[in-house]
């Protein structure tokens, strides 16, 4: 089994030997450094010319990217901490998601900004933050989330985005998911797992053998490895056997599987990293609400205060959402949660 970082890493060296119109972008990424967190290591030895590093200016640095790709080129922008994407909300949201609406589908804006995410390493409230959910929802804007799970919405979900978008696309990687290791078959010997047909699919995933399901799971990206441990621990421990729907593509939003899901089970948790406020999981809850057309539906979400994220690691563990957290909500959404 490989780290979630290797793959990432064997996904922009495999697009970059496939598609000479590929070019990366970023602070610190030359060799020996490799990046702050190493995903682009041995790039600039192999591709020695299409490796840039650039100085400390995000907003600078994906708008230059925006006119390569109106160019014909394939950039793939780094941006060192996901808390800098509020310097380039402008050069995506205003220009680069908008160019190709504003010019009648006559031109096309593919590239990529990647960029890690989230806490519980210590950093302190302006690079422990998830702020994805202020891209969600901007039209013209893809975002998509790698799941540490084989397949297309693993590690080549990054590869497929840099060689095939037509639109900008915002690529969201949590540190944590770094060092995990995707797991092979029988490291899901316990697990059912069903994924949409889609390049950036939607899983769904039970307990092998469980009894139907009487609760809907949906995460994304590292709050999505602590559901599928909620779900084991929730079937084994206490017999709340729910389904967990992991979602690769939070923006556009497709609620097919989570109407269906939820139509089944009656009850929907959403977890995720970022702060509880107008979250995705708002969003996700919204849409099964509308879909269901007046179906009963018990809903909750699992989300990190709306405060900053402290440097203190008891005080961040207590900020962010954890296990515990996560089975805490089932279980009122299950024992006291009525449908209505």
């Amino acid at each position: 089994m490989i780290s979630m970082l290797d793959g990432l890493n064997q996904a922009l060296h495999h697009a970059m030997q496939t598609d000479e119109r590929v070019v990366l972008m970023g602070e610190d990424i030359l060799d020996p450094y490799g990046g702050a967190f190493k995903v682009t290591r041995g790039l600039s030895s192999a591709f020695p010319t299409r490796v840039l590093a650039s100085p400390i200016a995000e907003g600078g640095l994906v708008g230059v990217a925006a006119g390569m790709a109106l160019r014909g080129l394939r950039p793939v922008v780094e941006i060192m901490f996901g808390d800098f994407l509020t310097l380039t909300a402008d050069q995506l949201v205003n220009h680069a998601a908008r160019f190709r609406q504003m010019y009648h589908g006559q031109v096309q804006v593919p590239m990529v900004v990647r960029t890690p995410m989230g806490g519980r390493r210590g950093y302190g409230p302006t690079h422990s933050q998830t702020l994805e959910k202020h891209f969600i929802g901007v039209a013209g804007l893809e975002v998509l989330a790698p799941a540490c799970l084989p397949g297309p919405g693993g590690p080549p979900l990054l590869e497929h985005a840099i060689l095939t978008a037509e639109n900008p696309v915002l690529f969201i990687e949590n540190k944590l998911q770094y060092l995990l290791k995707i797991p092979d078959e029988a490291a899901l010997a316990d697990f059912e797992l069903i994924s949409s047909p889609e390049s950036a699919p939607c899983m769904r995933l039970s307990v092998r053998g469980a009894p139907s399901p009487t609760l809907t799971l949906a995460a994304y990206g590292y709050m999505a490895e602590l559901a599928r441990q909620a779900l084991l621990k929730l079937a084994y421990e206490e017999e709340i056997f729910a389904e967990l729907l992991i979602y690769t593509r939070l923006s556009p939003v497709e609620p097919a599987f989570l109407l269906e899901s939820a139509a089944q089970t009656g009850r929907l948790l959403t977890i995720e990293e970022g702060s509880h406020t107008l979250g995705w999981g708002a969003e996700m809850i919204s849409r099964a609400v509308e879909g269901l057309g007046g179906r009963p539906l018990a809903a909750a979400r699992v989300a990190a205060r709306d405060s900053a994220v402290p440097a203190s690691p008891a005080l961040e563990a207590a900020h962010l959402p954890g296990l515990e957290d996560i089975c805490q909500a089932a279980r009122r959404l299950v024992n006291t949660g009525e449908l209505h």
